[in-house]
């Protein structure tokens, strides 16, 4: 199955996989999608510079993109130790509380002063930008809608497309007005930051709005062959997925297998949540023990973007090293149901391919 959009970017299939893994945005590349690295967990520029140096020498020359997390609105802006003093005691104290009730132990070592991700920070995103231009990109996407106009120019200047997450019709409008390329109608299904829009709805009426100036991807729910030919049914050029790969042998990040992996495998699609504790704003999440927690009468009210994630960000990352699997923190979407077993990309992959096929040939398409 191939769409314009596959002309467009140079790739096979039209499915454009997001992922936080650079092992799994290169895989995803090589068997023929448009792997999309996400840049939010690189505090330090040279470490997103390193991975994306590695990113050229192992996609097999077939392109790639980066997903970086710019509000709208700009938040808070300072130092880690400048928005710490930001965070009530309150709140610093129901974290610990909480790991402690959890059986999470503390960090050691040099983890143990690590300020968490800082990429919800506007300067880090821009770094992110910078470094990301300097390398042979061919996406530039943005989960928080369309970035400021001067970083749409500039990706227009080194002729990088901008591609927007949009959760309601007037939002794509929004985003195709400043400048996008390319709209993705994320639905309520999906991991991270979701509105309240499911995916089955939103797309046409994404597509019916805005589907004549630019393509339109179609997110959320998505993790088979039938869905993506459902989305493409619905007007899309292609998919967005991003949960989906979380169970790939090639996704290396935390703890890998022995948590994070685990989690996913057994969890079904009635186990997530959408929740602002996370990063602050509306988010889909595996529902678990920590969720729980924030959802009881004595927990606070979660901080804005970007304070509860940095109230929060070493707490994911103890949970992570803790190795149990009912206390992970992790977006996820609904799919995750159809998620339940570790495999390669490349067979991921080959089963969308496959399984599209087979839906085609029953609809005689």
């Amino acid at each position: 199955m191939r769409t314009s959009l596959c002309d467009r970017f140079g790739i096979e299939h039209p499915i454009f996989g997001f992922t936080p893994s650079e092992n799994v945005a290169a895989a995803i590349s090589r068997a023929g999608g448009l792997g999309v690295l996400g840049c939010v967990r690189f505090n330090d520029p040279a470490e997103l510079d390193a991975a994306l140096s590695w990113m050229d020498d192992n996609t097999d020359g077939k392109p790639y993109g980066v997903d970086i997390v710019m509000p709208a609105t700009i938040p808070k802006e300072g130092t880690p130790t400048d928005l710490a003093a930001l965070i009530p005691a309150g709140h610093k104290d129901f974290v610990e509380r909480t790991l402690l009730k959890l059986g999470v132990p503390p960090l050691s070592g040099d983890a143990a002063t690590d300020a968490g991700v800082l990429g919800w920070l506007h300067s880090v995103a821009r770094s992110h930008v910078d470094i990301a231009l300097a390398h042979p990109i061919s996406l530039i996407a943005n989960a928080l809608g369309s970035p400021p106009v001067d970083v749409i120019e500039r990706a227009h200047e080194h002729d990088v497309p901008v591609a927007a997450l949009a959760g309601k019709a007037e939002h794509a409008v929004r985003h195709v007005d400043k400048g996008v390329d390319l709209v993705v109608a994320q639905g309520y299904e999906a991991g991270g930051h979701t509105g309240e829009i499911a995916s089955m709805v939103l797309v046409p009426e994404v597509v019916d709005a805005v589907g004549d100036r630019v393509p339109v991807l179609a997110a959320g729910g998505i993790g088979s062959g039938r869905q993506v030919l459902a989305a493409l049914a619905l007007g899309a050029a292609g998919a967005w997925m991003g949960s989906y790969w979380l169970t790939t042998a090639e996704y290396r990040l935390g703890a890998g297998p022995n948590t994070l992996q685990r989690a996913l495998v057994q969890a079904g699609s009635s186990d997530t949540v959408r929740s602002r504790i996370y990063t602050g704003k509306p988010a889909r999440l595996l529902k678990n023990r920590w969720t729980q927690a924030w959802a009881e009468p004595d927990a606070p009210e979660p901080l804005p973007m970007p304070l509860q994630n940095l109230l929060v960000g070493q707490a994911h990352q103890r949970m992570m090293d803790a190795g149990d699997p009912d206390v992970v923190a992790m977006p996820v979407g609904q799919i995750v149901g159809r998620m339940n077993e570790v495999r390669p990309v490349a067979e991921v992959m080959a089963g969308l391919l496959a399984e599209l096929k087979e839906a085609r040939a029953r609809l005689g398409l």
